[in-house]
């Protein structure tokens, strides 16, 4: 991919730049072991993804919404039969997810830092205004960035307003993130770039059967590789 025309780079949050994804999971197996007095852990967590799916338009992403299909996926799986304590359980798994300390993920200063040299770099991520503010203050990485954008969430006409209120043409944006389905494909559908960079667990929200080859996006192992698009 040719950068020379780029202007601005964008950084997916959550395992972009730290851990996330992981603690979800863990959170998930907490509340099917809660849960395995009336029901299996797959059937509990095939009931979990429906109320997230189900919840995705009215709640959004993020700990807050992930917590409210909890509590909703508890009543169905209880019978309407949910204990105050039990629902203390739920709450309270919620609020270690949100005490969780910020784990970058390996070389993310490096590359923020040689590139914000040269380069505009914003956060375009998804997930809960508050949650996502407190980790970016934690990660200490909020010097590095000229902008933040929260995203409800990221399809081709949030990108291009994205790019509108940056004042740059899409040829001039690229996209970095975990997600081929977020990061990626929209970015380069209205004619930006995009760098995917797998990371070890993938909500099945996420995941795509396939993907169209395109000159626009490349996927990469690790973040550090990034740098090997860049002028030194």
């Amino acid at each position: 991919m040719d950068m020379e025309g780029i202007k601005v780079i964008g950084f997916d949050a959550d395992d972009t730049l730290w851990e996330n994804e992981t603690f979800f999971r863990e959170a998930e197996n907490e509340f099917a072991h809660l849960m395995q007095a009336y029901s299996e852990e797959k059937d509990v967590l095939k009931e979990l993804y429906k109320v997230e799916m189900d919840n995705m338009p009215i709640y959004g992403y993020g700990i807050k919404a992930f917590v409210l299909s909890l509590l909703e996926t508890a009543t169905i799986i209880t019978g309407g039969k949910l204990s105050s304590g039990q629902a203390e359980q739920i709450l309270a798994i919620g609020k270690t997810m949100l005490h969780k300390p910020v784990e970058l993920l390996d070389g993310v200063e490096e590359v923020l830092r040689f590139l914000s040299a040269k380069y505009r770099l914003i956060v375009a991520t998804k997930g809960d205004l508050l949650d996502q503010e407190r980790k970016l203050n934690k990660s200490g990485l909020i010097k590095y960035f000229h902008h933040i954008e929260v995203m409800s969430d990221k399809h081709p006409k949030a990108y291009l307003k994205l790019i509108k209120h940056l004042d740059i043409l899409p040829e001039q944006f690229l996209m970095v993130g975990n997600s081929m389905k977020s990061d990626v494909i929209p970015v380069v559908e209205i004619g930006g770039f995009g760098m995917h960079i797998p990371f070890h667990t993938t909500w099945q929200h996420e995941v795509v059967e396939s993907v169209h080859d395109s000159v626009r996006m490349v996927e990469l192992e690790k973040l550090t590789d990034v740098l090997s698009y860049f002028k030194y």
